[in-house]
């Protein structure tokens, strides 16, 4: 039984870009994240982990040479509706660190197995 709710074809697209040792409590962050994505019911969530970036600091995280894993960049995406995606970013508020966060309006082209989103 397929419990998901068509998206709309106007969305937006929530990226939240982190590192791979931020925590929320003992947890990963990223985890946290897609769990509490899943507890509201959102469309669905991908972490996407970077081999190379920076942030805020300029520190560098790289996995070249001997620095296996050094805090590797992960961006967490997720699509939804304005208003789902509204009341998710207040729910995690609290867990965020230095966490950077941005929105953009996307059109959902196609979502699951039915086909197109919107046929207009």
């Amino acid at each position: 039984m397929d419990l998901t709710i068509p998206l709309t074809r106007d969305a937006v697209l929530l990226r939240i870009f982190i590192g791979e040792d931020d925590k929320a409590d003992h947890q990963p962050l990223y985890e946290a994240i897609v769990l509490k994505a899943r507890e509201m019911h959102l469309a669905g969530a991908t972490v996407l982990r970077g081999p190379m970036g920076f942030g805020h600091s300029s520190r560098l995280h790289t996995t070249k040479l001997l620095r296996l894993s050094q805090d590797l960049p992960l961006v967490i995406e997720i699509v939804d509706s304005e208003d789902k995606i509204g009341h998710f970013v207040a729910a995690i508020e609290p867990i965020m660190g230095s966490a950077l966060v941005t929105t953009e309006k996307v059109k959902v082209i196609r979502y699951g197995e039915s086909g197109p989103s919107d046929t207009t």
